[in-house]
Protein backbone atom coordinates (compact mmCIF):
# COMPACT_ATOMS: atom_id res chain seq x y z
CA UNK A 1 0.00 0.00 0.00
CA UNK A 2 1.60 3.48 -0.73
CA UNK A 3 1.89 6.02 1.87
CA UNK A 4 2.93 8.69 -0.02
CA UNK A 5 -0.43 10.94 0.34
CA UNK A 6 0.05 13.70 -2.05
CA UNK A 7 1.32 11.85 -5.39
CA UNK A 8 -0.32 8.73 -6.97
CA UNK A 9 1.63 5.99 -7.58
CA UNK A 10 1.56 3.20 -10.37
CA UNK A 11 1.45 -0.42 -8.95
CA UNK A 12 4.99 -1.62 -11.20
CA UNK A 13 7.28 -4.90 -11.08
CA UNK A 14 10.80 -3.47 -10.82
CA UNK A 15 11.22 -6.16 -13.76
CA UNK A 16 9.19 -3.25 -15.94
CA UNK A 17 11.91 -0.95 -14.87
CA UNK A 18 15.48 -2.93 -15.07
CA UNK A 19 15.50 -5.78 -17.66
CA UNK A 20 18.57 -7.07 -15.44
CA UNK A 21 16.32 -8.33 -12.27
CA UNK A 22 16.55 -11.28 -11.43
CA UNK A 23 13.39 -12.78 -12.06
CA UNK A 24 12.99 -14.92 -9.10
CA UNK A 25 13.42 -11.96 -7.04
CA UNK A 26 10.48 -10.09 -9.03
CA UNK A 27 8.32 -7.71 -7.13
CA UNK A 28 5.67 -4.86 -7.28
CA UNK A 29 7.28 -1.87 -5.85
CA UNK A 30 5.92 -0.81 -2.65
CA UNK A 31 7.73 2.84 -2.64
CA UNK A 32 11.18 4.48 -3.13
CA UNK A 33 12.80 5.06 -0.67
CA UNK A 34 16.01 6.24 0.73
CA UNK A 35 18.71 3.64 2.31
CA UNK A 36 18.17 4.32 5.64
CA UNK A 37 14.33 4.10 6.12
CA UNK A 38 13.95 1.52 3.06
CA UNK A 39 11.89 -1.57 4.03
CA UNK A 40 10.85 -4.68 2.31
CA UNK A 41 9.46 -4.30 -1.49
CA UNK A 42 11.10 -1.19 -1.78
CA UNK A 43 13.56 0.65 -4.21
CA UNK A 44 16.07 2.61 -3.06
CA UNK A 45 19.60 4.06 -4.21
CA UNK A 46 23.40 4.33 -3.50
CA UNK A 47 25.57 6.54 -5.14
CA UNK A 48 28.42 7.80 -2.87
CA UNK A 49 30.95 5.86 -0.46
CA UNK A 50 29.91 8.86 1.97
CA UNK A 51 26.49 6.73 2.72
CA UNK A 52 28.55 3.37 3.06
CA UNK A 53 27.03 2.65 6.59
CA UNK A 54 23.76 2.98 5.76
CA UNK A 55 24.07 1.22 2.78
CA UNK A 56 25.41 -1.78 5.08
CA UNK A 57 22.12 -1.87 6.99
CA UNK A 58 19.58 -1.22 4.96
CA UNK A 59 16.13 -3.41 4.43
CA UNK A 60 15.45 -2.23 0.58
CA UNK A 61 14.36 -5.37 -1.51
CA UNK A 62 16.62 -3.73 -4.52
CA UNK A 63 18.80 -0.91 -4.25
CA UNK A 64 20.35 1.37 -7.67
CA UNK A 65 23.65 1.21 -7.65
CA UNK A 66 27.02 0.88 -9.54
CA UNK A 67 29.88 -1.80 -9.75
CA UNK A 68 32.48 -0.55 -7.15
CA UNK A 69 29.22 0.21 -4.56
CA UNK A 70 27.66 -2.70 -4.74
CA UNK A 71 29.92 -4.51 -2.60
CA UNK A 72 28.92 -2.51 0.74
CA UNK A 73 24.66 -3.77 0.08
CA UNK A 74 23.51 -6.69 1.89
CA UNK A 75 23.12 -9.79 0.25
CA UNK A 76 19.17 -9.26 1.05
CA UNK A 77 19.40 -7.02 -1.62
CA UNK A 78 18.89 -6.75 -4.88
CA UNK A 79 21.75 -4.65 -7.07
CA UNK A 80 20.75 -3.13 -10.14
CA UNK A 81 24.06 -1.93 -11.37
CA UNK A 82 23.77 0.83 -13.91
CA UNK A 83 26.50 3.90 -14.77
CA UNK A 84 24.44 6.98 -13.69
CA UNK A 85 22.68 5.89 -10.33
CA UNK A 86 20.71 9.52 -10.32
CA UNK A 87 19.58 9.14 -14.02
CA UNK A 88 18.32 5.71 -13.62
CA UNK A 89 16.55 6.80 -10.20
CA UNK A 90 15.02 9.49 -12.39
CA UNK A 91 13.73 7.41 -14.92
CA UNK A 92 12.30 4.87 -12.22
CA UNK A 93 10.61 7.74 -10.77
CA UNK A 94 9.26 8.84 -13.55
CA UNK A 95 7.37 5.48 -14.32
CA UNK A 96 6.52 4.95 -10.91
CA UNK A 97 5.13 8.81 -9.85
CA UNK A 98 4.70 9.46 -13.17
CA UNK A 99 2.70 13.12 -11.86
CA UNK A 100 5.82 14.46 -9.88
CA UNK A 101 8.10 15.88 -12.12
CA UNK A 102 6.21 19.09 -12.88
CA UNK A 103 3.73 20.55 -10.22
CA UNK A 104 0.66 20.49 -11.86
CA UNK A 105 -2.40 23.46 -10.17
CA UNK A 106 -4.72 21.44 -7.58
CA UNK A 107 -7.93 21.48 -9.53
CA UNK A 108 -9.85 20.80 -6.27
CA UNK A 109 -9.07 24.19 -4.86
CA UNK A 110 -12.73 26.00 -3.41
CA UNK A 111 -13.28 28.14 -1.29
CA UNK A 112 -13.41 26.65 2.47
CA UNK A 113 -16.72 24.73 3.47
CA UNK A 114 -16.51 26.37 7.21
CA UNK A 115 -19.05 23.44 8.23
CA UNK A 116 -15.60 21.36 7.86
CA UNK A 117 -13.60 24.07 9.39
CA UNK A 118 -16.06 25.46 12.25
CA UNK A 119 -13.18 26.78 14.39
CA UNK A 120 -10.47 28.07 11.62
CA UNK A 121 -10.91 31.97 10.78
CA UNK A 122 -10.42 32.10 7.05
CA UNK A 123 -9.75 35.71 5.43
CA UNK A 124 -10.77 37.32 1.78
CA UNK A 125 -10.45 34.66 -1.48
CA UNK A 126 -8.94 31.80 0.28
CA UNK A 127 -9.01 28.12 -1.79
CA UNK A 128 -8.55 24.81 -0.01
CA UNK A 129 -7.70 21.91 -1.64
CA UNK A 130 -9.51 18.43 -1.35
CA UNK A 131 -8.73 16.44 2.00
CA UNK A 132 -6.83 19.04 3.12
CA UNK A 133 -7.24 19.11 7.09
CA UNK A 134 -7.04 22.06 9.98
CA UNK A 135 -6.39 21.65 13.69
CA UNK A 136 -8.68 23.88 15.75
CA UNK A 137 -8.29 27.79 16.73
CA UNK A 138 -6.16 27.47 13.46
CA UNK A 139 -6.25 31.61 11.13
CA UNK A 140 -5.68 31.71 7.64
CA UNK A 141 -4.70 34.80 5.63
CA UNK A 142 -6.42 36.64 2.66
CA UNK A 143 -5.09 35.21 -0.90
CA UNK A 144 -3.49 32.38 1.02
CA UNK A 145 -3.84 28.84 -1.13
CA UNK A 146 -3.75 25.26 0.82
CA UNK A 147 -3.53 22.32 -1.78
CA UNK A 148 -5.03 18.78 -1.19
CA UNK A 149 -3.95 16.45 1.14
CA UNK A 150 -2.19 18.80 3.29
CA UNK A 151 -2.44 18.62 7.27
CA UNK A 152 -2.41 21.33 9.35
CA UNK A 153 -2.14 21.09 13.44
CA UNK A 154 -4.12 23.44 16.30
CA UNK A 155 -3.51 27.25 17.00
CA UNK A 156 -1.25 27.88 13.46
CA UNK A 157 -1.48 31.15 11.91
CA UNK A 158 -0.76 31.89 7.89
CA UNK A 159 -0.19 35.06 6.60
CA UNK A 160 -1.40 36.07 3.26
CA UNK A 161 -0.63 34.62 -0.30
CA UNK A 162 1.24 32.05 1.08
CA UNK A 163 0.89 28.82 -1.10
CA UNK A 164 1.20 25.32 0.69
CA UNK A 165 1.52 22.34 -0.69
CA UNK A 166 2.85 18.74 0.02
CA UNK A 167 3.28 19.29 3.38
CA UNK A 168 2.77 18.37 7.00
CA UNK A 169 2.45 20.81 9.66
CA UNK A 170 2.62 20.75 13.82
CA UNK A 171 1.17 22.58 16.03
CA UNK A 172 1.03 26.37 17.17
CA UNK A 173 2.90 27.56 13.87
CA UNK A 174 3.58 30.69 12.30
CA UNK A 175 3.68 31.26 8.84
CA UNK A 176 4.17 35.07 7.61
CA UNK A 177 3.16 36.42 4.16
CA UNK A 178 4.27 35.23 0.93
CA UNK A 179 5.46 31.94 1.93
CA UNK A 180 5.66 29.18 -0.78
CA UNK A 181 6.43 25.64 1.04
CA UNK A 182 6.10 22.23 -0.85
CA UNK A 183 7.06 22.80 -4.09
CA UNK A 184 9.01 20.94 -6.69
CA UNK A 185 13.35 21.34 -6.13
CA UNK A 186 15.75 22.05 -8.42
CA UNK A 187 16.77 18.79 -9.66
CA UNK A 188 17.80 17.53 -13.20
CA UNK A 189 20.04 15.29 -15.56
CA UNK A 190 22.14 16.98 -17.27
CA UNK A 191 22.18 14.91 -20.57
CA UNK A 192 24.12 15.74 -24.41
CA UNK A 193 20.79 17.09 -25.54
CA UNK A 194 18.32 17.95 -23.27
CA UNK A 195 17.88 17.76 -19.03
CA UNK A 196 15.94 15.03 -17.53
CA UNK A 197 13.52 16.33 -14.53
CA UNK A 198 13.81 14.70 -11.60
CA UNK A 199 10.66 13.83 -9.83
CA UNK A 200 10.42 14.78 -6.50
CA UNK A 201 8.29 12.67 -4.34
CA UNK A 202 8.96 13.56 -1.00
CA UNK A 203 7.32 16.22 1.59
CA UNK A 204 7.29 19.35 3.93
CA UNK A 205 7.48 18.91 7.73
CA UNK A 206 6.96 21.19 10.32
CA UNK A 207 7.29 20.48 13.46
CA UNK A 208 5.52 22.46 16.43
CA UNK A 209 6.22 26.12 17.32
CA UNK A 210 8.03 27.00 14.19
CA UNK A 211 7.56 30.46 12.82
CA UNK A 212 8.97 31.40 9.06
CA UNK A 213 8.86 35.28 8.64
CA UNK A 214 7.64 36.28 5.14
CA UNK A 215 8.89 35.95 1.34
CA UNK A 216 10.53 32.24 2.36
CA UNK A 217 10.55 29.52 -0.16
CA UNK A 218 10.64 25.53 1.37
CA UNK A 219 10.96 22.49 -1.49
CA UNK A 220 10.08 19.65 -0.74
CA UNK A 221 11.96 16.73 -0.47
CA UNK A 222 13.06 14.31 -4.01
CA UNK A 223 12.94 10.82 -2.33
CA UNK A 224 13.58 11.49 1.07
CA UNK A 225 11.67 14.93 2.61
CA UNK A 226 12.83 18.03 4.04
CA UNK A 227 11.98 18.81 7.45
CA UNK A 228 12.47 21.66 9.84
CA UNK A 229 12.72 21.13 13.93
CA UNK A 230 10.39 22.57 17.01
CA UNK A 231 11.04 25.79 18.04
CA UNK A 232 13.22 26.93 15.15
CA UNK A 233 12.61 30.01 14.04
CA UNK A 234 13.32 31.42 10.03
CA UNK A 235 14.02 35.05 9.10
CA UNK A 236 12.63 36.58 5.48
CA UNK A 237 13.76 35.38 2.03
CA UNK A 238 15.30 32.36 3.13
CA UNK A 239 15.89 29.72 0.75
CA UNK A 240 15.68 25.72 1.73
CA UNK A 241 16.21 23.26 -0.69
CA UNK A 242 14.90 19.71 -1.29
CA UNK A 243 15.64 17.22 1.51
CA UNK A 244 17.30 20.02 4.24
CA UNK A 245 17.16 18.20 7.70
CA UNK A 246 16.83 21.49 10.32
CA UNK A 247 17.00 20.85 13.61
CA UNK A 248 15.03 22.09 16.74
CA UNK A 249 15.26 25.82 18.29
CA UNK A 250 17.48 27.29 15.48
CA UNK A 251 17.75 30.29 14.57
CA UNK A 252 18.14 31.50 10.67
CA UNK A 253 18.40 35.10 9.74
CA UNK A 254 17.50 36.87 6.46
CA UNK A 255 18.56 35.53 2.94
CA UNK A 256 20.45 32.31 4.37
CA UNK A 257 20.72 29.67 1.07
CA UNK A 258 20.90 26.06 1.87
CA UNK A 259 21.26 23.71 -0.84
CA UNK A 260 20.03 20.32 -1.31
CA UNK A 261 20.32 17.57 1.26
CA UNK A 262 22.28 19.01 3.95
CA UNK A 263 21.61 18.00 7.46
CA UNK A 264 21.16 21.24 10.11
CA UNK A 265 22.02 20.30 13.91
CA UNK A 266 19.87 21.71 17.35
CA UNK A 267 20.55 25.10 18.19
CA UNK A 268 22.17 26.39 15.13
CA UNK A 269 22.77 29.86 14.82
CA UNK A 270 22.97 31.29 11.03
CA UNK A 271 23.44 35.26 10.33
CA UNK A 272 22.26 36.87 7.15
CA UNK A 273 23.40 36.05 3.43
CA UNK A 274 25.14 32.96 4.52
CA UNK A 275 25.08 30.38 2.17
CA UNK A 276 25.53 26.08 3.18
CA UNK A 277 26.55 23.89 0.32
CA UNK A 278 24.47 20.56 -0.53
CA UNK A 279 25.11 17.14 1.42
CA UNK A 280 26.66 18.76 4.74
CA UNK A 281 26.50 18.14 8.01
CA UNK A 282 26.63 20.96 10.68
CA UNK A 283 26.87 20.20 14.37
CA UNK A 284 24.73 20.76 17.01
CA UNK A 285 25.26 24.42 18.88
CA UNK A 286 26.82 25.22 15.68
CA UNK A 287 26.98 29.35 15.12
CA UNK A 288 27.63 30.69 11.44
CA UNK A 289 28.50 33.97 10.62
CA UNK A 290 27.04 36.42 8.36
CA UNK A 291 27.79 36.35 4.63
CA UNK A 292 29.56 32.95 4.76
CA UNK A 293 29.96 30.19 2.32
CA UNK A 294 29.79 27.10 4.54
CA UNK A 295 31.68 24.34 1.83
CA UNK A 296 32.48 21.25 4.84
CA UNK A 297 31.30 19.20 7.48
CA UNK A 298 31.17 21.73 11.13
CA UNK A 299 31.45 19.39 14.19
CA UNK A 300 29.56 20.54 17.15
CA UNK A 301 30.30 23.42 19.42
CA UNK A 302 31.84 25.23 16.60
CA UNK A 303 31.95 29.32 15.75
CA UNK A 304 32.74 29.95 11.52
CA UNK A 305 32.61 32.81 9.28
CA UNK A 306 33.81 33.67 6.29
CA UNK A 307 34.21 32.14 2.56
CA UNK A 308 35.34 29.27 2.91
CA UNK A 309 33.84 29.75 6.43
CA UNK A 310 36.66 29.12 8.71
CA UNK A 311 36.81 28.91 12.68
CA UNK A 312 36.22 32.51 14.29
CA UNK A 313 39.33 32.56 15.38
CA UNK A 314 41.38 31.57 11.72
CA UNK A 315 39.40 34.28 10.17
CA UNK A 316 40.18 37.05 12.49
CA UNK A 317 43.83 36.38 12.17
CA UNK A 318 43.41 36.75 8.37
CA UNK A 319 41.96 40.33 8.75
Amino acid sequence: MNSNIFFTKKNIKISKIFNNINKKKDFIINEVKPLHNSKKNDLTFFDSIKYKDLAVQTKASACITTEKLKEFLPNTTEKIVVKNVLYELAKALKQIYPNADIDFPDLSLKKPVFNNFKSVKFGNNVLIGKNVKIGKNSIVGSNTIIEKSVIIGKNCVFGSNCIIKNTIIGNNVVIQDNCKIGQKGFGFIPLAKSNFKFPHIGKVLIDDHVEIASGCTIDRGSVDNTSIGSNTYIDNQVHIAHNVKIGSNCMIAGQVGFAGSSKIGNKVSIGGQAGISGHLRIGNNVKIGGGSGVVKDIEDNQMVMGYPAVPLKEFLKKK
